[in-house]
């Protein structure tokens, strides 16, 4: 079923004729083709393997694939969302590939997954995968293929011990996890043998040419569209993001060597352009980068920009935007109270949002979306006045801005130094009272599902135990009811809801993740956590 999606793409690169005995790879996506194919990790691994004459790689989406290869010696996926995991499952079977890897044989491919939910916290998909890549794919990609080139006619266990040889590979089957009851907390994560590292090293790609798209097609998500990546990782470090201590040390692409050679280079093919990373406007020469795509050469451009620093909303910036068919921006404030925001690690001031505001309107944008969190550590009701008061004050200040507040759940994240606390329950009647005192003031609230909120704190917080549960859910369907149910079958074999979710953890216990290495070490986190809990009331005692 080779479709008609393929044949609009524009392709940035040459891809290599394969060798005759080239090794045939499945390269999936677990969502439909007009996602997968607007995720920039997915192009670039994908054209990294297309570009090497000793693998012929075909793409897989739920809903179409190139000629697949009848005997595939390989099969990868990139992840970008928790709840994809039930496409991965229905993409195995569709194959025939057994879903757990205690299933397979030699007879079987070798199922490797990558992406930013695996690197993570990879346990709740042990079960799915022979193989996970940790980190960056830069580096991962190519040494992962070279490694299996010297294995490739072994047997599985061998190739698996092989691999799991390679810095950041990590093989889930090789380490025994064992605990302190059945639904307990885990006592020990140990290697099966003296041949196999304890600790698996994510890792990191330090060079200053980072990724840019590699096709570009009009069914894309985003229509069109050309992305490159400013920045990688952030500096701002906000106590709970992933996207910042998951990632570091933060990293800018060249703006001679690699963002504008990307950027000529892409609008020759379309004149949809989007800057992407977790904090654009702190490049350290991104007003030359404005600069540059400011030119008249280039008015027919239009630019999208991810999520930008407050403090960096000039009105110059505004003004680009806006020439540039951007009719909004989007900022990151998590809370109107100043005592939230130092629990955090967010340095910033009432006056820049407004600023911002006031900066946005006056350079011509007609939106302003504000990115806000609840439930966050320490956070009482006071601070969510704090909010109100602050989303009144930029009305005031920028009126006829359309003003959106974007809202979450606290959800904890591996490697960070809130990993240990639980989700809040009063989150949920926060974000009602929120909706409830900035409708009347004609400001747009979208909050974010509290139910997913849940799931994704289990998946993010989960340990190998929870695969049985994924599949089981993926049976019952995919809704909070569903994982509920599930819980209640496996009483007694899982701990409950309540341990992964809600539950503060101790700073002593042993956590899924504690074989796998993320870029600082749990002393640097815990100085983290300690400097956020000093902001903390008094009465709200730190976790142990």
């Amino acid at each position: 079923m080779t479709s008609s999606l393929f044949s609009s793409e524009r392709l940035l690169f040459t891809p290599a004729t394969p060798e005759s005995n080239a090794i045939p790879i499945i390269f999936a996506f677990p969502n439909e083709y007009t996602v997968g194919i607007t995720s920039l990790g997915y192009q670039v691994v994908w054209a990294t393997l297309a570009m090497r004459s000793d693998v012929q790689v075909s793409r897989l989406f739920t809903d179409t694939y190139e000629p697949l290869p009848r005997n595939p010696e390989i099969v990868g996926f990139s992840i970008s969302w928790e709840l994809d995991y039930v496409n991965i499952l229905n993409l195995l079977e569709s194959l025939s590939i057994p879903t757990s890897t205690i299933n397979r044989d030699d007879s079987h491919p070798i199922v490797f997954g990558g992406g930013p939910v695996l690197t993570a916290n990879p346990e709740p998909f042990a079960e799915f995968f022979d193989v996970i890549l940790l980190g960056d794919g830069e580096n991962l990609l190519g040494n992962l293929i070279d490694a299996y080139k010297e294995v490739r006619n072994a047997s599985r266990q061998t190739q698996l011990l092989a691999l799991a040889q390679v810095p950041g590979i990590y093989v889930p089957s090789l380490y025994t996890v064992e605990y302190e009851a059945a639904d307990g907390a885990i006592s020990s994560i140990k290697p099966i043998s003296a041949e196999v590292p304890a600790i698996v090293q994510k890792q990191t790609y330090r060079g200053n040419t980072l990724s840019a798209s590699t096709v570009v097609t009009e069914k894309a998500a985003w229509e069109n569209i050309f992305m490159v990546e400013v920045v990688r990782s952030c500096p701002e470090m906000c106590r709970f993001c992933l996207a910042s201590y998951l990632t570091l040390p933060f990293r800018t692409a060249s703006l001679e060597g690699s963002l504008i050679p990307a950027i000529e280079k892409g609008l020759q093919v379309t004149n949809r352009l989007g800057l992407l990373g977790a904090s654009v406007t702190q490049h350290p020469e991104f007003t030359a980068l404005l600069d540059y795509i400011s030119q008249p050469k280039y008015d027919d451009v239009r630019l999208s920009i991810a999520s930008v620093r407050t403090n960096t909303v000039t009105e110059q910036l505004a003004a680009t935007l806006a020439k540039r068919d951007t009719r909004s921006l989007t900022i990151a404030v998590e809370s109107g109270s100043q005592k939230v925001r130092q629990i955090v690690n967010k340095k910033l001031h009432n006056d820049e949002i407004i600023q911002a505001a006031v900066n946005a309107k006056a350079g011509g944008l007609s939106a302003l979306k504000l990115y806000g969190m609840v439930g966050i550590p320490g956070e009482e009701a006071e601070d969510l006045d704090a909010t109100v008061a602050m989303m009144r004050s930029i009305k005031k200040a920028a009126p006829g801005l359309r003003l959106t507040l974007g809202c979450s759940t606290f959800v904890p994240k591996a490697h960070t130094p809130f990993q240990w606390y639980g989700v809040n329950r009063q989150a949920e009647k926060r974000l009602q009272s929120l909706q409830k005192q900035l409708k009347p003031q004609g400001i747009d609230f979208r909050p974010e599902s509290y139910n997913w909120s849940i799931i994704q704190a289990l998946i993010s917080r989960g340990d190998r135990r929870i695969s049985q549960l994924l599949q089981l859910t993926r049976n019952f369907g995919d809704s909070l009811g569903s994982y509920k149910r599930a819980f209640k079958q496996l009483k007694g074999q899982i701990p409950d809801l309540e341990f992964y979710v809600h539950s503060d953890w101790s700073t002593e216990q042993v956590l899924p993740w504690s074989h796998l290495q993320g870029p600082l070490p749990q002393s640097t986190l815990l100085k983290h956590l300690a400097e956020a809990t000093s902001h903390f009331r008094k009465e709200l005692q730190p976790l142990n």
